[in-house]
Parts: structure tokens; sequence; C-alpha cells
């Protein structure tokens, strides 16, 4: 039998008859310390040491070069059974960039042709289209085994801010040293966005979900990129033209099935899949996203923890938007694949007058009460849509089974991409500016209202929204208060589709004002980059906006915004004062309350005579909001917090 010699006094003897991968004899008995972090392959962990191999410790002798742990394996004890080294003449690290630099393929981190023997795979850092790995100079204090299951997940799949939080806070928590898996399904749609999955690669794994009456197969296609392991669930129910929920004729009827399979194939996903070499396994902290994820810790506590499995995992529901609960009639429960004595922990009963009709009993099914039931901890999007979950207003008929679980839950705002999000360097903008010099932005605008075909006046107010045209939006608000705000010296332009009516109403606007209004009915990422670029003010008037993104983005380009005071608008725009900081001003923008056509066309005159009469003020405005950390690193830490706090006590079901 092969064994991998380190250097010429230890060798390590691969395990045989284990079922679980563990490839090395436990490094314990031959002296090595505990290491307090798992480390995994892609993310080395520099080893320096002047000392040499003395019985049986094992150190680093002046002559020998460099080494890297590149990944451990321990029990739960904490005690680490084996871990593989990259010798060091096959890579050079560089201390002034941070970068290990992979040679020609032949020279792998750890002999392809021993560990071919073992069934286990080579490096991750030296896939295709993966030539350096970057070592982030930020690292958690903990490291965890982190399995994000989401609907949706950018840039491979996207309807708003779920995917945009899916796709780039996983980065940034594997840039901190965590192992990161995101699971989601492989949508084909029959478009162009099917080439989003063109990199990942069939695992060649299927697994058999029980669930619908019947079994399921469900396959898995991965890839590895900027450090996260993104894993899709691949079932034909994900392959047919419209986006992840429905398409022109509305939601999609399978999609209670569609989202059960992807429950049970994320929950197998760390025990099944040796991603680089190793499984997550057991001891994984589950982030399930909105309803669509929240059968996950109820599996946990009904199907794995009664058999001994998943006994140290923990699970994580954030909410993003309570709005959507994934309620099904009660007849559908025996269709999730549950033990029949947990009806209880989906079980709903609408109020009475909720109800269709007189002989209607109101019982349902309702996954995500299901999931704030049986989760360890619950976070949301931001710090205010934490209280106003737990109100009437807000709580969507679970505010009372929210409050009851107010101590565990935690609003950590949201972070945005501020490398696609940056006025100095974006793509899709004609001129770029900054913080320290924001002339050009006046040519930005400039450069809108010829492309929209707008008279061309850089001194008058530009106002812009971009969203959904529906209902949560307020966009009701704008269309009332629209012939007001068109008696003012302002131009508005809005982006967005939704309601036919609102798209309607647009378009006869557009007709009616010339000069000063522009409708795009649809959505368009470089233009909504150069609206945001381009406008001087952002209108928000959300009823309700658990984060929100688009404040942000307007704040880091220098636009402002006005904003209704609701959940993560209120946290994030700081209203204006000019009378602050011995009248140096302080505020991001405007926040106005209540929720009315008057409050709100009044913030816009205010905000627009400022733009007029008080450019000092405006540029500080301008100045403070392009200097705010929106980076999902600042949030990244936030979810640190709540990670080590999940794991302070035993699971919440157990």
């Amino acid at each position: 039998m092969a064994s991998l010699q380190i250097s010429g006094s230890v060798k390590f003897e691969p395990l045989v008859g284990f079922n679980r991968i563990r490839y090395f004899r436990p490094i314990g008995s031959l002296g090595f310390p505990r290491f307090r972090r798992r480390f995994s392959i892609g993310r080395p962990l520099l080893l320096r040491s002047s000392s040499s191999f003395s019985g049986d410790k094992i150190g680093e002798s002046d002559g020998d070069a460099k080494r890297f742990i590149t990944d451990a394996e321990r029990d739960g004890s904490g005690s680490v059974l084996g871990f593989q080294l990259t010798p060091g003449d096959q890579e050079t690290f560089s201390t002034s960039t941070g970068e290990i630099k992979h040679q020609e393929e032949k020279k792998e981190a750890i002999d392809e042709t021993v560990m071919a023997d073992f069934g286990v795979p080579g490096n991750r850092a030296v896939e295709e289209g993966a030539a350096e790995v970057r070592i982030p100079s930020g690292k958690a204090e903990v490291v965890n085994n982190l399995v994000f299951v989401t609907s949706e997940a950018a840039p491979y799949s996207k309807t708003g801010g779920l995917g945009d939080v899916c796709g780039s806070l996983p980065i940034a928590l594997a840039g901190r040293g965590h192992r990161v898996m995101v699971v989601s399904p492989r949508y084909l749609n029959g478009t162009a966005a099917d080439n989003n999955y063109a990199r990942a690669k069939d695992l060649g794994i299927r697994i058999t979900v029980n669930c619908f009456g019947g079994s399921q197969e469900v396959s898995f296609y991965h890839e590895y990129r900027d450090g996260v392991d993104w894993v899709f669930v691949d079932h034909k129910s994900y392959h047919r033209p419209g986006n992840p929920y429905g398409d022109s004729k509305g939601a999609f009827g399978d999609n209670q099935f569609r989202f059960t399979l992807l429950c049970h194939a994320a929950c197998e996903a760390p025990l099944v899949l040796p991603l680089g070499g190793f499984t997550y396994g057991e001891k994984s902290l589950f982030l399930v996203n909105d309803w669509h994820a929240g059968l996950v810790p109820i599996l946990l506590a009904a199907k794995y923890r009664p058999y001994g499995v998943y006994k140290d995992a923990r699970s994580i529901l954030i909410i993003h938007n309570l709005a959507h609960q994934g309620v099904e009639p009660a007849a559908t429960y025996t269709n999730l694949g549950l033990p029949s004595e947990w009806y209880g922990a989906v079980g709903w009963v609408f109020p009475t007058w909720a109800r269709t009709h007189a002989l209607d009993t109101g019982e349902a099914v309702n996954v995500l009460k299901g999931a704030i039931v049986t989760s360890d901890r619950i976070i949301t999007v931001s710090q205010g849509y934490a209280w106003e979950i737990t109100t009437v207003e807000g709580g969507y008929g679970l505010q009372d089974l929210l409050s009851s679980r107010k101590s565990v839950i935690n609003g950590i705002t949201n972070g945005i991409n501020v490398d696609e999000w940056n006025p100095s360097t974006d793509e899709h903008i004609p001129f770029h500016y900054s913080a320290d010099d924001f002339s050009e932005k006046i040519k930005c605008k400039m450069a809108l209202q010829k492309e929209l075909g707008l008279p061309i006046r850089p001194e008058c107010p530009m106002i812009g929204f971009i969203g959904r045209l529906d209902y949560q939006k307020g966009i009701d608000l704008i269309q009332t208060a629209g012939p007001d705000l068109m008696v003012d010296d302002i131009q508005f332009v809005m982006l967005g589709s939704g309601d036919p009516k609102y798209e309607s109403w647009m378009r006869s606007m557009e007709e009616t004002y010339r000069d000063k209004f522009r409708g795009w009915v649809g959505f368009n990422v470089p233009i909504s980059h150069r609206i945001t670029a381009g406008c001087d003010i952002l209108l928000m008037p959300s009823r309700f906006e658990p984060c929100g993104l688009n404040q942000l983005y307007a704040m880091r380009y220098g636009t402002i915004p006005v904003v209704h005071g609701t959940g993560g608008l209120r946290d994030t725009v700081e209203n204006f004062n000019p009378y602050a900081e011995g009248g140096a001003g302080a505020g991001t923008g405007w926040v106005f309350t209540p929720l009315s056509k008057d409050s709100m066309v009044s913030a816009l005159r205010l905000a627009a005579a400022t733009y007029r009469e008080y450019k000092e003020s405006w540029e500080g405005l301008m100045r403070r909001g392009m200097t705010r950390n929106y980076s999902w690193e600042n949030a990244a830490v936030q979810y640190e917090q709540v990670f080590q706090w999940v794991f302070m006590d035993p699971p919440y079901v157990s």
C-alpha cells in the first residue's frame, strides 16, 4: 500500500476500512499539536518553524522549504485526524501580495498518484480557471463549515436581493477563512442565462429523495469559485422557461415540490459530496434563506437527529421577506417527506377574515413557520426589519411566534458588491469619479439626459426610481403625486417592470410630460448603473423594505436617497441635519414619514431646493454617503458573532 513521505523521518500511512473519508494515521500519536481550526483545500496556512525533526515532533529544518497545511480532518473531540501538506518546492509564496503561485500541473501540492490510490481528488487550487489562491488579510477567530441553502444565488440565478446576498456573502465569509458551500437549484430555461452553469461539473453522485408519494432522483453539479463550493441540485423540474418561481402566467404550481427537493438534497450534500477530497461532515452550520429553504431545520430535527446524525449541526434562518411563507393546503403535508407526528411544526390556521368561504377551516401548512420554530437562531437583513416582523403591521400573522423568539433574532444590514458598484471603475457609466473628486458626476447626468432624450440641463434636479412596479414599492404613491411633481422644475426617470397598470401609467406619463418624465419598462443592468450615477436624487417610497440595496448603491455613487422610514431604509439612510457638527451638517439623505403623498412630495421638494441653493451642503451629503462602508466584509464580521452564539447552546430542537 502506498504511503506519503513528507520528510525523511515521518510517514503518513493511509487508513483503510473507514466508511467516512479519513486518509492518514491519527496525528495525535505522532506528537502533533491539536489545532483549533479546520483548514480547507484552497485556503492554505503558511507554516514557519526554525525547529527540526526530533523524535515524534515535526518541524522544519533550516534547509527545508516552506510548507502549507491545505486541509485537516478532526474527530468530534477536536483532535486532528490527518491533514495534507504541500512540499515547499512545488509552490512559491509572495509575502508582498499574499499569494501562493502553483507551478505546472504535474507538480501538484500532493502527489496525484499517491492521492489517486485513496480516491481523493487533487488540490482544487489548481483546477482550471483557478491558477492562484489569495490569502485574505482579515481572518475569523473561529472558522466553521457553512452551508447556505437558497433558491437563487447571483450570478447563476437572481430575481432580487436574495440572489445578491447569497452570491456575495458566502464569498466574504470564505475570504475570512470559513469553508463555505452554497446549495441552490440548477435552473435551465433555454436562454443565455444557462451559460452561467457552464463551468459547473457533474459530480456523478445521485441520491434518492422520498417525498410527494414517491422516490425522486437528484444529482449534483459543482463549481469552485472565489473560495466557495457552488453546488447545484439538478432535477428536471428546474428545467423550464421563466424565472426561478414562475413565468408570464404566474407562479409555478409545483413550487412546493421543487423546493422540497432542494431542502432534502441540501441536507444530504454535506454528508455525501467529497468536495476537495473531504465532505463537510455533520458539524455544519446551515444558513437557510426564506421559505424556499425552510424545510432544512425541520428535517434536521425530524429525520436526522433522532438517529444520531447532525447532532452537532446548527441552523440559522435568514429572513429576507416575511411576506412570502410557502403556504399550501394542509393536505399537502404528506408530500413534504416528514414524519406524521411533525405536522404541528408546519401546521397553520388562517384567521377567520382570511378564509375563502364559510366552510373553509383555514388549515394549511406554512413552511416558514416551521423554520421559525425549529431553527436555532434567526437573522433578518436589517435591524429595523428585526423589530418590524414582531409587530402586527409587519409580522404577516407570524408576529406572536417571532416575538416569542426575539431573544435569538438579530438584524444585520446587507452589504453590496463594492467592486461591481464603484463609480471610479464602473464599466457601465461614461465618466468616472470618486469621493475625492466627483466633478465628473455632472457629466454622467448630462450623458443620461442625452441618452433618454431629455433636455440637457445640468442645473435641473433629476430624480430617479429603480425597482419593481408593485404596491410594496409605493408606486401608487408616485402615481398619485405625479401631477404635483411635474409642476416643479425637475426631471423624473423610472426603471422597472411589474404590474401592467403601472407600466401603462409610466408610458402615459412619458407622452404627457415629454420634457420632464421618462419611463423604461423592463430591467436593464447598464441602464440601472447609469441612472444611479446620473440622477441627483433616488426615490424609494416602499411600504416595507427588509433591507433595500438601491439606496446603498445610490449613496456610493453620490446620489442622495429620499426614502420612507421603514426597515432597512431607516437603518441605512441618516436624515439630513444642516445644523449638526457646528453647521457642517450631518446625514446622507432624507427619511420621510408617515407614508403619504404630502410627506413624500415635501421631502422631494426640500431635497431639490437644497440641490439648487445650497451646493456646499449638497456636496457634504454626497461625500458622507460615498465614504460609508457598505462592503460585505463588514456584514460578514457581524454574521460571525451570531455563528459563535449559535454553538454556545444545544440545538433548539433536539
